[in-house]
């Protein structure tokens, strides 16, 4: 169990899984800049968070709720944490998705299932970095709530399109390791040395962490010889 003075924000997994060393200047060295993606990404989730809670027939929607885990140390906000009511299923679904796997919702008859729902800039695709996320969304409400949480889904904004996401035992076991790998970052003070690849290009950091300049696989004179070129 972790104390709230130690938890790290769930967004932090994001950064993590898409660059050890991005996550360490951001919450470690508490460096940011912004680029049109994260700019993007910004006005996208500040509309997730501007309505309030309303439902949709058979699903109570709730915007920008706290969520928290003591067992993994993570805090943070559920862009839009939808409610499903289980009792619409036929008995045949049911026998699939039982209704103990719901909970009651205050002055609400029916039996709901937590739905996770996090918002993303750019077109449908499977993001490893942005499902570790929303898993931890999950992890948290199933503590929360003493409930399970299955499925969730990614938005993207671009297409205005979902991507379900199944929160299943392998992504589980993934969240859980990178969590512990914030962690242990964040208690041992440590950033990690650069190493460029072709993802670095469209970090918003990329002219803060320098990764062609300090990126031990790279020698100084062939980089010198390519900001030659570069220049020529």
């Amino acid at each position: 169990m972790f104390s709230e003075d130690d938890f790290i924000p769930i967004s932090s997994l994001q950064h993590l899984v898409f660059c050890e060393r991005r996550a360490a200047l951001i919450y470690l060295e508490g460096i940011w800049d912004d680029n049109p993606y994260t700019i993007e990404g910004i006005r996208l989730h500040e509309r997730a968070h501007t309505y309030e809670a309303e439902s949709r027939g058979e699903i109570r929607i709730v915007r920008g709720l706290p969520l928290r885990s003591l067992r993994l140390g993570l805090s943070g906000k559920a862009d839009v944490l939808e409610f499903h009511d289980l009792t619409r299923y036929d008995c045949e679904q049911l026998a699939v998705e039982p209704c103990y796997d719901g909970i009651r919702l205050e002055g609400v008859e029916g039996i709901w299932r937590p739905f996770p729902v996090e918002y993303k800039r750019g077109k449908l695709r499977h993001e490893e970095a942005y499902e570790v996320q929303l898993c931890a969304q999950a992890l948290c409400v199933e503590e929360m709530l003493e409930v399970s949480v299955p499925k969730g889904a990614l938005y993207y904004g671009k297409t205005g399109r979902r991507l379900e996401v199944s929160i299943d035992e392998h992504l589980r076991k993934k969240t859980e390791a990178a969590t512990e790998r914030m962690h242990e970052l964040i208690s041992q003070a440590l950033t990690p040395s650069a190493c460029y690849s072709k993802k670095c290009d469209k970090c918003s950091l990329i002219d803060v962490c320098l990764p062609k300049a300090t990126s031990k696989s790279i020698r100084v004179d062939s980089y010198i010889e390519g900001v030659i070129k570069e220049l020529e």
